[in-house]
């Protein structure tokens, strides 16, 4: 009997030549795991093998490993899908975009320490010194000039001053992936975004309404929000608060609630360095949106660490 020769589809190809997502050795039959769309080798095929973010949600009964960022990449039909292919993207999980699941957290912090850079070195070799008036109205959300729709999304990006962005980021790098694993990276991304603008336009109001001038820029209030979340869908959770001092995620939430309200009126409202109404606004919104799905996601650890996420004047 004659050798047969066959030749494999270009999409077949690709699905049996790749390199595990892990340990970056190049298999020839890889493993594609269906809960969290990585490819994988024999030693790593197994959820537990890989740290499967699908592990985190596995008590969630409705949507078990589905991360729900963009439900259009296994759907070879999805419009999503069929126009970032025909501009070169591959939508694939093993694509360019197929890091991002899981993993926006991870990239809203990269994007925080980007935008930290533009205002502080870029911006200035334009002529935008860091705290002119042409820098607030870039990287601020102000009373003056509410309506620059672009400073309610940039100003969540932008902070005061490396120890503003450092705490900050502590919490994000800690808070957001539980988060994010809990209720998926797209109502993640939405969660972050909607909380972190609200807040700000929050304590723009509060500045309009007393005829103060506020500018507010800060990551703080979509921090909130996640703490709130985290107070109803992970009550028990430990946090070493400054890295020493165990309280509970609903004893935490309760404090900072507390303690916004207490400064705001003993500070003096918008005009007391910190956004304590930006940070309420956030909270609040995350106890709502916790509240409403804390039947249905996973349970976070059971410990963390995390530091002091307090800014300095006019930050959230």
């Amino acid at each position: 009997m004659g050798n047969i020769q066959t030749t494999l589809p270009a999409d077949r190809l690709t699905r049996v030549m790749a390199n595990c997502d892990v340990c970056g050795k190049h298999v020839n039959m890889p493993y594609n795991c269906r809960h969290c769309g990585g490819t994988y080798c024999s030693e790593h095929r197994l959820p537990e093998n890989h740290n499967c973010p699908g592990l985190e949600s596995w008590n969630d009964p409705q949507n078990v490993f589905d991360s729900g960022f963009d439900d259009s990449v296994n759907n070879s039909g999805g419009t999503a899908s069929n126009t970032l292919e025909k501009i070169g993207l591959d939508t694939g999980a093993g694509g360019p975009l197929g890091y991002f699941r899981n993993n926006v957290s991870y990239l809203f912090l990269a994007l925080t320490v980007i935008v930290f850079a533009v205002q502080y070195l870029l911006a200035p070799l334009f002529g935008v010194r860091a705290y002119s008036q042409e820098w607030y109205s870039i990287f601020t959300l102000t009373t003056a000039n509410p309506e620059y729709v672009w400073t309610w999304v940039i100003s969540v990006f932008s902070h005061g001053g490396p120890t503003h962005l450092l705490f900050n980021g502590i919490v994000l790098y800690f808070f957001g992936p539980i988060v994010e694993r809990q209720i998926g990276s797209k109502k993640f991304t939405i969660l972050f975004l909607v909380s972190g603008m609200a807040a700000g336009l929050g304590q723009v109001g509060v500045g309009l309404l007393t005829s103060e001038q506020v500018a507010v820029l800060g990551a703080s209030g979509a921090l909130m929000a996640l703490l709130g979340v985290l107070a109803m869908t992970s009550p028990d959770l430990k946090v070493l608060l400054f890295f020493f001092i165990p309280v509970s995620m609903r004893t935490l939430a309760f404090l900072y609630a507390i303690g916004s309200v207490v400064f705001f009126v003993a500070d003096g409202g918008p005009l007391s360095g910190v956004a304590h109404f930006a940070h309420l606004t956030g909270l609040v919104i995350g106890l709502w949106y916790g509240n409403r799905i804390k039947h249905e996601v996973g349970r976070g650890p059971g410990q963390l660490n995390i530091g002091p996420g307090r800014g300095g004047g006019g930050l959230r």
